[in-house]
């Protein structure tokens, strides 16, 4: 059974910073590609940071490189998300999946709740 559990969202100013984690079961956490895509009201998913799990290549969407930053601490089987400079369109439902390691939106069909991100004056 695929367990995902996000947390850490909140509501920020923009330019503000926010860290995401994400806890996996050890079966997801050992795909090759793990990641965090977003979704935010009336749009699509759009994914934002992937990682290599065996080697911690990255990949970011133009739309978040240089302000956030993905990392994986395989001792606790878990996803970081650094999200630093928020601006307003980075509001949005956050979930951590297996992800394509193209373009980090979702491969599997499986994903946690998610953690919610708004960020606002």
């Amino acid at each position: 059974q695929v367990q995902l559990a996000e947390s850490g969202g909140g509501s920020v100013q923009p330019g503000g910073s926010l860290t995401l984690s994400c806890t996996a079961d050890e079966k997801t956490y050992a795909k090759t590609c793990m990641g965090w895509f977003r979704q935010a009201p009336g749009k699509g998913r759009e994914g934002v940071a992937r990682i290599y799990t065996r080697d911690g290549g990255t990949y970011y969407a133009d739309s978040v490189k240089g302000r956030f930053a993905i990392a994986q601490d395989n001792a606790k089987r878990t996803l970081k998300l650094y999200m630093n400079n928020l601006k307003p369109e980075d509001t949005a439902m956050y979930h951590c999946a297996e992800v394509y390691c193209s373009d980090a939106t979702p491969s599997s069909g499986y994903w946690g709740q998610g953690t919610q991100v708004t960020v606002s004056t």
